[in-house]
């Protein structure tokens, strides 16, 4: 049974993969994080790790049994109680309720680890995927999301008040 771990140092390597081998899929939906991320993963990986330690950040990985990475789960820009979420699965596991169940148990995390009571996460207008998971998983649209938001593409911000359970 996957689980969803905080990111550690020893995470590094599957993370990695994990992009490698899911790049085109992401592209298609996300912009892609170009060639200098993947060359450069080493130093990002450990400044995502200095980030989360000073609680700005709470980045998670959903590990399968294999020790692989199905997928990122992020809390990011955190402050005054609220956080933006981030999440991308690997294509492998599209469309089976992985990135829902895993969404949801994040917020249970934010609440209960990281003392959150809102979380916001934007989507571009043609990811209906991610437009679906966050409404599963109890958010609500709000307002429209400047394409320099999400990476150059017009779409939706989409909230959650932690205290209500979908």
């Amino acid at each position: 049974m996957p689980e969803l771990k905080q990111l550690d140092a020893g995470h590094a390597p599957a993370v990695l993969a994990f992009e490698l081998e899911n790049r085109a899929y992401f592209a298609a939906s996300v912009s892609d994080r170009g060639d200098e991320f993947y060359n450069h993963f080493a130093d990002r990986h450990r400044a995502l790790l200095a980030e989360q330690e000073a609680g700005i950040c709470a980045f998670y990985v959903l590990v399968a049994e294999d020790g692989s990475v199905l997928g990122r789960f992020n809390l990011y820009d955190i402050e005054d109680g609220t956080a933006n979420l981030g999440y991308r699965v690997a294509q492998h596991v599209a469309g089976r309720g992985v990135a829902t169940a895993t969404v949801r148990e994040l917020c249970r995390l934010a609440a209960a680890r990281h003392g959150l009571h809102t979380l916001r996460a934007g989507t571009a207008v043609v990811n209906a995927a991610s437009q679906k998971v966050l409404t599963k998983a109890g958010f609500v649209p709000v307002g429209p999301a400047a394409p320099a938001d999400l990476g150059g593409k017009p779409g939706t911000w989409y909230q959650r008040d932690l205290a209500l359970q979908p």
